[in-house]
């Protein structure tokens, strides 16, 4: 018998991926999206048509019950989330409701009705906020510096409590930034990539604006905060198959998942416009407006444990992850299809 799968967030980047792992390995997946299969972008529903969509929601315990009724899945991956630290300051209680609460409530309504059900958590690296420098593994304390980050913690914490206390199978991925050609418009990478498109194919100004609202690309130029910030980049399609592998584990845990190799935002200038045959520092400029107050300088994984136990690493490349969104958006702009931030659940 096939085994059977709920994926919460479904319908944004991480959740197309892992429907598409989850269905070329026999799985019958199941969606929880607060619009039902009308909440499906149009672009996507390839990806979706097996999948049986629900109408559900984190902040409606009851919705939450009678998904996990109708599912009756052998796993739960929790991808849900306001998933922007920025914009978590400017929604407190949603953030806190969907990204903290909203956890728990399915934690406990699994737990309530198919307690056997094993659960993948999908924490972040943003949990770590003003950790010490240096590879970051599942034992550094968490040090949260936003909102998002803070629920985060709050959801990872909980997993870990229930975990530990009622033996309930919750494992969480410590998630470092993970990108594609789905992510939304408003990530760093996505934006970069986007404007050295615009650049390499002559556009001096872009339709896509940044988040003061002006476009991203102005007179031939990108604006951007710090360039010295460095992060931990991979493909998300990579790290869907982290998820799936933590809960083929024989014992729950927690992981952290990433690359392991960090990049300057000065390196992924480089990897973009190089992309498109352009000299990044012809064409970026600094914006002291979108440096991140908050920003730690440097926040790179030290994966060994997902290494060692699940069998995993991740494949692509990071400049090879940087000139498929290049690729990606020069083709969009040629057949002249808008970028846009879709409503990501």
């Amino acid at each position: 018998m096939a085994k059977r799968a709920l994926i919460t967030g479904i319908t944004g980047q991480d959740g197309s991926y892992l429907t598409e792992l989850l269905l070329t390995k026999g799985y019958q997946v199941y969606g929880l999206c607060r619009k039902g299969p009308a909440g499906v972008n149009p672009e996507f529903k390839e990806i979706f048509s097996p999948v049986k969509m629900l109408c559900g929601d984190l902040g409606d315990y009851d919705s939450l019950t009678e998904a996990i009724r109708i599912a009756r899945p052998d796993e739960i991956y929790n991808l849900a989330a306001q998933s922007n630290p920025n914009e978590s300051w400017r929604c407190l209680m949603e953030t806190a409701e969907i990204n903290a609460l909203g956890a728990q409530k399915l934690f406990e309504a699994a737990w309530q009705v198919l307690p056997e059900a094993r659960i993948f958590q999908a924490s972040s690296s943003e949990m770590f906020g003003g950790a010490a420098s240096g590879p970051l593994d599942e034992t550094v304390p968490l040090l949260p510096l936003s909102p998002y980050a803070a629920a985060k913690c709050y959801a990872h914490q909980i997993a870990g409590l229930l975990r530990n206390q009622r033996g309930q199978f919750i494992a969480c991925g410590i998630l470092f930034n993970h990108e594609s050609v789905r992510r939304p418009m408003n990530y760093v990478m996505q934006k970069i990539a986007y404007g050295a498109a615009c650049i390499g194919l002559g556009i001096h100004e872009s339709d896509l604006k940044n988040e003061s609202g002006e476009p991203v690309v102005t007179k031939g130029k990108i604006a951007l905060g710090n360039l010295d910030v460095i992060r931990d980049w991979g493909f998300a399609g990579d790290y869907v198959q982290a998820m799936w592998l933590t809960l083929q584990h024989p014992n729950p845990g927690d992981f952290v998942i990433g690359s392991g190799i960090g990049h300057s935002i000065q390196d992924l200038c480089g990897a973009a416009f190089d992309a498109v045959g352009l000299s990044w520092n012809e064409h970026v400029f600094i914006d002291n407006r979108l440096a991140r107050k908050t920003d730690r300088p440097s926040i790179v994984a030290n994966c060994e444990k997902a290494k060692r136990q699940l069998g995993w690493s991740p494949h692509m490349k990071f400049r090879e992850l940087v000139s498929s969104l290049v690729d990606f958006h020069c083709h969009r702009l040629k057949t002249a299809v808008p970028a846009k931030n879709p409503d990501i659940e």
